[in-house]
């Protein structure tokens, strides 16, 4: 009897126990390899914020830059880092995931030409070869683009050239390309010494939208850990702000290949786009964005988006 009882001793403390260490773990899948749109999660790690909040964040490459969402929806990790684009399409699709907040409150995604070529303005666009890398988004910021320019999609040459973007426009393969990121590629082509110059999407008819967000499964919205994620990820992100270049040597040094001249003028360029409030939201901007990819036919239906992003 004494030893049955042990027994099941033992199995209820280890219960509480893995229960209690499941509550403090956070799987986080990244969108892509670390760069510096993934600062406030460097910094809130090596600076100890993550554990002043008692979490343990397992950060996570991913294999396919596809696949982090599709992981929270099966219930494989705990959070991943998203494109609110891709976001409500997600939604459409009928995938279980609410935001959970915000990393880039701002869009980052440009149209960029040579700064030194031929194209001055987008209607200089017509007949002319642009690349892209994802279809479907992209092709619709492009419409969203043209329209107040009298152009449309058959007026251009669509190129697929994978996520060869810079190498592409540099070479003359193409005259323009979509899904530049200005943060990147513009730096990336200035220090090889051929320039670009953006047009930006929000400027030219695209409703301002956020890139990159949190997305959690929608059955754990209400978990106490990922409120105190966010926490430890607004400390980061503050900390970044007011602190640009202590921090940019401690996150050059999370791991190799950070500490160049293009991570360097990158992280420079991102600081200002990164959520200062990552538990905000903007309805109206969400709502207008929705329209937007209901217009161009990327959704199928218009959603009480409020339901997907309210805390």
């Amino acid at each position: 009897m004494h030893f049955l009882f042990f027994i099941s001793l033992l199995k209820f403390i280890f219960t509480i126990s893995f229960s209690l260490s499941s509550e403090n773990q956070i799987k986080l899948g990244l969108d892509w390899f670390i760069n510096p749109d993934h600062a406030p999660i460097i910094i809130a790690e090596k600076y100890g914020y993550f554990k002043n909040e008692n979490l343990k964040v397992e950060i996570i490459d991913p294999a396919d830059p596809n696949d982090p969402p599709k992981q929270v929806a099966a219930g494989k990790i705990d959070i991943a880092i998203s494109y609110q684009p891709q976001f409500h399409l997600q939604i459409d699709q009928s995938l279980p995931i609410v935001r959970l907040g915000s990393l880039v409150s701002t869009p980052l995604n440009s149209l960029v030409v040579l700064k030194n070529g031929p194209i001055d303005t987008i209607k200089d666009l017509k007949n002319k070869k642009i690349g892209f890398s994802v279809g479907g988004f992209e092709d619709a910021l492009l419409s969203g683009m043209f329209e107040r320019y009298g152009l449309s999609l058959s007026d251009v040459e669509l190129i697929n050239i994978n996520f060869s973007l810079s190498p592409s426009l540099i070479s003359k393969k193409v005259d323009a390309v979509i899904g530049a990121f200005r943060n990147f590629e513009l730096n990336q082509m200035d220090i090889v010494g051929h320039p670009g110059k953006a047009f930006f999407p929000e400027e030219l008819g695209v409703p301002n939208y956020e890139e990159l967000i949190f997305i959690i499964n929608i059955k754990n919205r209400n978990k106490k850990k990922f409120k105190k994620f966010l926490q430890a990820i607004q400390k980061a992100t503050i900390k970044i702000v007011n602190n640009p270049n202590k921090t940019w040597n401690d996150f050059s040094k999370y791991r190799n290949g950070l500490n160049d001249e293009l991570n360097k003028r990158a992280y420079r360029d991102t600081i200002k786009r990164f959520s200062l409030r990552p538990n905000a939201y903007d309805l109206d901007a969400y709502q207008k964005f929705q329209q937007f990819l209901y217009k161009q036919k990327i959704i199928k239906k218009i959603h009480d988006i409020e339901l997907f992003i309210k805390p």
